[in-house]
């Protein structure tokens, strides 16, 4: 049986713009919840500016409270914005960091106060850097399909951003779609074409539900052999400096979606649907997926 890995994104992309900001306790419960469900990659949390991101504040108390219990091996990333904040996440004890790059000068400036140029010379930075201190790497390009601000982004600048950052070294590049404004065609045309030029190994997918079109996407991106995808539990997410940003794909909705489809996930869809009622719960706002009344309904009735 083939595997597809699933990144549950919801303890940082999905809290960081919900109205309730939740406390590091209470965000490792969630991380925890997803790890009983057999999730094995979480991002847990942004060594980002407090003023900016208030949810993103106590990062460093995250990282601790999930070193002090059983983690079966998960890869726990935390998102940088930049040299200093990877130094921040490593002096915490971070081995997994994912930098952003971007698909347009004007959500760079919006997101980081850094021009694409800035931001794709500070993650080659931090990759030589990264590679002495035995630090894992994600180069997330945001906003590959469209911009707020700039509007529709050029596929040849994505492939090119990608195979530069494949070339130096990043241990995965994910092409994120940060405002939900991709569709199946768009992610099947380039994402068969980075599999074509790179393969599968190191390239994954992020993708927002705004239009409606998030699990088609993923499907789009699996048949061109993408397997890898970032998800937020319970739906959660939506980025403060991206306007129209929406809920990203949840969590449920893609491993349910994946199971039957017959790739093998290693996650537990009840344990997984526990998840996604504490994020509803911690949030007051988390919409669960699309799925979820009638996965409810199918749990109930063969006893899982």
């Amino acid at each position: 049986m083939v595997s597809v890995t699933v990144n549950d994104v919801g303890p940082r992309d999905g809290l960081q713009n919900q109205p309730k900001i939740l406390a590091p306790a209470e965000r490792v419960a969630l991380v925890r919840a997803l790890l009983k469900a057999g999730m094995r990659h979480v991002e847990v949390g942004a060594f980002v500016s407090p003023k900016a991101v208030p949810a993103m504040a106590g990062a460093d108390e995250v990282l601790a409270g999930l070193a002090n219990g059983e983690d079966n091996g998960a890869v726990f990333t935390v998102l940088i914005p930049n040299y200093k904040g990877y130094e921040l996440a490593t002096a915490a004890g971070a081995k997994s960091v994912c930098m952003v790059l971007y698909g347009s000068d004007a959500m760079a400036q919006a997101n980081a106060r850094m021009s694409r140029e800035q931001a794709e010379s500070a993650t080659a930075d931090i990759l030589k850097q990264a590679r002495t201190d035995g630090v894992r790497v994600t180069s997330t390009i945001a906003v590959a399909f469209a911009c707020p601000f700039d509007g529709p982004v050029e596929p040849s600048l994505v492939e090119d951003i990608a195979g530069r950052f494949l070339e130096l070294g990043t241990d995965e590049l994910c092409i994120a779609d940060t405002i939900g404004a991709a569709n199946p065609r768009q992610v099947r045309s380039l994402t068969a074409s980075l599999v074509g030029q790179h393969g599968p190994e190191r390239i994954s997918c992020h993708f927002h539900d705004t239009r409606a079109m998030g699990l088609a996407n993923v499907f789009a991106a699996v048949e061109s052999g993408i397997r890898k995808f970032d998800a937020s539990i319970g739906g959660l997410g939506g980025c403060p400096f991206a306007p129209g940003a929406s809920g990203n794909v949840a969590t449920e909705d893609v491993v349910m979606m994946l199971e039957q489809m017959g790739f093998d996930t290693g996650i537990d869809l009840d344990g997984l649907m526990h998840a996604s009622e504490l994020a509803q719960e911690l949030t007051g706002t988390a919409p669960g997926g699309r799925a979820s009344a009638w996965l409810k309904r199918y749990l109930k009735r063969t006893g899982n």
